[in-house]
Parts: C-alpha cells; structure tokens; sequence
C-alpha cells in the first residue's frame, strides 16, 4: 500500500508567496521581453544568470554560509514553476545549475571544496554543469565509457559526454567518470573540472526541438589532468552519488514540467475568454471548458505529488519513488496540457505569435531529462513489488 501520510504538510505561507512573487517579478522583467528572440537564435543568456544570482535563484538550497538562500524543495518548486511559465528553457538551465552541479558539490564535497566553488556558483559569477551521459550511455550510466586513471596525485581523464546543459559555458562541471571495472557500480567516481583546464574541449552545440535557450553540448577529455584535491567523496562512489543527485534532479524537472503545464493553461483560460465563435467566448462551449477542467485537475494532481516529493527529500527520507512518480506523471501531463493549448488555440497555437507552440516544443524534454518515462516506470515498478 503506498502511504501519503504527510502530503497535507505543504500550505502557502508569507514566505513561499514573497519567494512566488519574487521569481514572478524576475521572470516578467528580465525573461519576458526576449523569449522568441533568445529562442529563434538559440542563445545562451549568460548575464541573466548573474541577475539570477542577485535574485538568490542560483544557490536555492544551499546553505547562506556558502552563499545560497538557505531554501528548501518547497520553495525550489515554486521557484523553478514561476521560471518555467515564462521560458521553461531558462527554467531547465536554473533548474540544471542548482540540482545537479551545484548540488553535488554541497552533498559530497569536503569543506574546501565547498568553500573554493560554491560561494561564486550561487552568486551566479560562475555557471555549473553536470556530466554524465554520453553516447552509448544514457539511462545505462554504469556502461559509461570515460575513464581516469590515477598518475600520483593526478587523474588523467578521456573520454566525452553529451547532452550536457551548459556544456560549453560551464565555468565548474563535475564529471563523472569509470575508474574501475566497466558495467560496476562501485567503477566511477565523481570530480570538479574547472573551465581552462588543459585537455578540456567542446564539441558541438545541440540545435534542439525545444528547450533553445538552454545551452547542450558536447564535452571531449584529452589527457584531461585533474588534481586528486578535486575528487568528490571515496573513489568508486560515483555512480552511487549520482544515484541521489537524480532522486533531487527529477523533482526538478517535474517542477519544470509543472511550469510549463501552468503557462499554457494559462494561456489557454485567457484566449478562450477573449476568442469568439458562433458569438460567443469559446470557453462557454463545452469542448473547450471540458479541456479546462481536466488541465486543471492535471495539474493540482502534479503540483500534490511534487509537494509530497518535497516534504520527503526536506525530511531527509529517500525519495526514489517518489520522486520518479512525481517527475514521471508531472512530465508527461505537461506534454498533453500543451498538446491540448495548441488544440484550444487552433490555428493560431500553430504559430509563434501565441507563446503555446513553445510550451508544445519545450515539453518534450520533461519526459526525457533526469531518466526518461519507461526509467521512471522501472524504478517505480522495482519498489513497488520489492515492498509489496
């Protein structure tokens, strides 16, 4: 029986609506204005990320000793859903920096370390990446390819990765890499590559569907030297660490994904308000005001199981189930909200002047990033009948 015990814990307070309102104001003034132009053209908004930074949206759960805002998963929802209703591509990049690399660095690196990157990641002078696909391992991460090897004190990595957010902009990406024995999970280890360092080179810059603000790229290793101080946690425990980043980075996309649900709903109540046929708003026809109703309960259900997420993950509780519950079922409702915007819109969501083309296109990633659908129906199934 799967319990939900506490998931009434998450109300509304003084302190998640001014944090709502502050990434609502920030997204207004400084997204707003350039969405299709950074879409079109596919360009990476770096200095929006040092606003961002002033914002305190760059370090959301990291501790203020280090620089972050000291936030928890309830308060990164609100964040990354207000972010993704304007321009899920730059919600994904805010979402990506904080989860992944910077996240990381704060569960498993020692005290130097968090003390050398963290206070420049949350601020947002530096930019993070997270590097652990490549090309023949995707969801199989233990069939990774990259490998270091120990010389003295060194490491000396090659190897590449893909599809890597912020893979070319990245001023600190951790890496994971094989060490060991190939197909082990006790074979990789996590490190911190800095931008500069000798051996380190960029492929290409994906030209994606969706998503065009948010910068993918290919990463290459070439005899790539990185100092063993570099290292994050016990060699051998990388796979095992990227494991739970991943519990955290599919609450994230589900957040991201319950964004993008919310801007075309949205969007979708406001046009079938103002769009008359047969003379009268098309939100007084059924067939219209009936794909409403079944958004909207799409998307509480999304909003209820993520809040759930967050009150485990805050509670220090393991939350691989739930977590792929919540990124699974919030990321494939946001594919048929913005399906059904488009459809609301008719021919006009078919066009660029009516920002539901994008939440369409924009969409896709969710069911994708951080394991896609059938992972998470693995790794649900998997727990389901180990504890039934």
């Amino acid at each position: 029986m799967i319990d939900y015990t506490g998931i009434s814990v998450f109300e509304e307070n003084d302190t998640t609506r001014l944090i709502s309102k502050s990434a609502k104001d920030f997204s207004k003034k400084y997204i707003l204005p350039n969405v299709m132009k950074w879409d079109e053209s596919q360009h990476f908004p770096l200095d929006l990320f040092k606003v961002a930074g002033e914002f305190g949206f760059m370090g959301i759960l990291i501790p203020e000793e280090y620089g972050g805002a000291g936030l928890g998963y309830h308060e990164y929802i609100k964040i990354i859903d207000q972010i993704s209703r304007v321009d899920p591509s730059i919600g994904l990049s805010v979402a990506a920096h904080n989860s992944l690399c910077t996240n990381h660095i704060y569960l498993f690196g020692n005290e130097n370390q968090k003390c050398r990157w963290l206070p420049k990641l949350t601020s947002g002078e530096n930019i993070g990446a997270w590097a652990l696909t490549e090309y023949e391992s995707g969801s199989d991460a233990i069939a990774m390819n990259t490998f270091a090897e120990k010389n003295g004190n060194n490491w000396i990595l090659n190897g590449s990765k893909n599809f890597i957010t912020h893979g070319k902009s990245g001023d600190v990406i951790v890496v994971v890499a094989r060490t060991g024995e190939k197909n082990k999970s006790d074979g990789m280890t996590a490190f911190v590559i800095e931008k500069g360092n000798p051996g380190l080179n960029y492929g290409r810059v994906e030209n994606k569907l969706g998503m065009r603000a948010s910068e993918t790229a290919e990463i290459f290793f070439d005899n790539c030297i990185i100092p063993d101080s570099n290292r994050l946690g016990e060699v051998g425990s990388g796979f095992k660490q990227s494991m739970k980043i991943l519990d955290g980075g599919r609450i994230s996309i589900g957040a991201l994904a319950l964004g993008i649900s919310n801007g075309a709903f949205n969007a979708s109540v406001k046009y079938s308000k103002e769009r008359k046929q047969f003379g009268k708003p098309i939100s007084s026809f059924q067939g219209i005001s009936f794909k409403l109703a079944d958004m909207a309960t799409k998307i509480e259900a999304s909003k209820l199981l993520l809040h759930k997420a967050a009150f485990e993950i805050n509670s220090g509780k393991k939350v691989t189930k739930i977590g792929a519950m919540a990124k699974m079922y919030a990321s494939e409702v946001s594919v048929e909200i913005s399906n059904e915007a488009v459809q609301i819109h008719g021919g006009y969501g078919y066009t660029k002047d009516f920002p539901v083309e994008k939440f369409y296109r924009d969409s896709k990633l969710c069911t994708i990033g951080e394991g896609t659908t059938e992972i998470q129906k693995i790794v649900i199934s998997r727990d389901v009948l180990r504890n039934s």
